[in-house]
């Protein structure tokens, strides 16, 4: 096969001045170091000392006129009010494959969804018993109100981005710093959600472990989700019931390509989880596009189809989950 060429553009930009020297400093030596030992790799690297929304109009113009179809913003230290929403959505629309990480306080988000939604936030603030954004700092180490606070910010995105993942950076102390990732593909989301098992505990969430992770009463049900190896067990017995259900609400079939478009704004599990518990699946069979039967779980495509076995079990699916 020809050798892989790879085109990249690498913007850095901060207000602080000192900042952008000492990222100087760090990244020309990488850059050197990676033109002598990969040739392959064409790297642009951009600099500049403004404040992110100043900024991203060039950044913006660079990314479309150099075509570049990938595209990962790094919003570290912004914060909410330091990134106007319809940013969020103007970089989502710069490519076909668009993501981005976004961290804030958590009490920022709030403070803006008092003023666009007071009535709603009231009511589910209530589910914590508190009722004021004031009376947050004594609730914010329960488990319950980590549940709340990922579903207020999960609805607040919605609109941003086609897959948004509400995740708090872990800290039993009190759960204030999001770390959201928001993207275009399906397929971005699958590997965000790998990556966060591989560093089991950097991020929380609290909830249902199976596909509908937001589709439960914080205030009744739900468990710390930390993205371990526990965590995973508990995954895969959830998958096992809830995969069937989205394949049956479909009209009994759906290719792989459409049912990761359903699940994956909606689930925590990890691809290998997912797959296993489509194969494991007594009521399940994957076909490929010449009708073959898929039998191992790492051989699954986006092509290949999810159907209901013709003579299944119907009562798993019938019956409404426990928990």
């Amino acid at each position: 096969m020809p050798q892989l060429e790879v085109d990249c553009l690498l913007l850095l930009n901060d207000a602080d001045k000192d900042a952008i020297q000492l990222l100087k400093g760090h990244v020309e030596p990488l850059v050197a170091a990676g033109k002598e030992d990969c040739p392959s790799l064409r790297l642009v690297v951009g600099y500049s000392q403004q404040k992110f929304e100043s900024a991203y109009p060039q950044i913006r113009d660079r990314i479309v006129q150099g075509g570049y179809q990938n595209v990962l913003f790094n919003l570290d230290q912004c914060g909410h009010s330091q990134v106007d929403p319809s940013t969020l959505v103007s970089i989502m629309n710069t490519a076909p494959s668009a993501e981005i990480f976004y961290t804030f306080m958590v009490t920022a988000m709030l403070a803006y969804l008092q003023k666009t939604n007071p009535v709603k936030l009231q009511q589910q603030l209530a589910v914590v018993g508190v009722d004021s954004i004031d009376a947050l700092q004594d609730v914010q180490g329960r488990n319950e109100w980590l549940g709340v606070a990922e579903k207020l910010i999960f609805d607040a995105l919605q609109g941003y981005a086609k897959f948004v993942s509400p995740f708090s950076i872990n800290n039993p102390e009190g759960w204030r710093y999001w770390l959201i990732h928001l993207a275009a593909s399906p397929r971005a989301r699958q590997v965000y959600n790998d990556i966060l098992h591989s560093n089991a505990s950097s991020q929380a969430h609290y909830g249902r472990s199976g596909l509908n992770m937001l589709s439960y009463d914080p205030a009744k049900e739900g468990s710390l989700y930390l993205f371990e190896e526990e965590d995973r067990v508990r995954a895969k017995d959830a998958l096992m019931e809830d995969i069937p259900r989205v394949i049956a609400r479909s009209g009994d079939a759906m290719s792989v390509t459409e049912f990761y478009e359903t699940i994956y704004n909606l689930t925590p599990a990890h691809n290998d989880d997912i797959h296993g518990a489509i194969i494991d699946n007594p009521d399940l069979e994957v076909l490929t596009e010449t009708g073959g039967a898929r039998r191992r779980a790492h051989t699954i495509h986006g092509s290949d189809i999810i159907q209901l076995k013709a003579q299944r079990s119907i009562f798993p699916l019938l019956l409404p989950r426990k928990d």
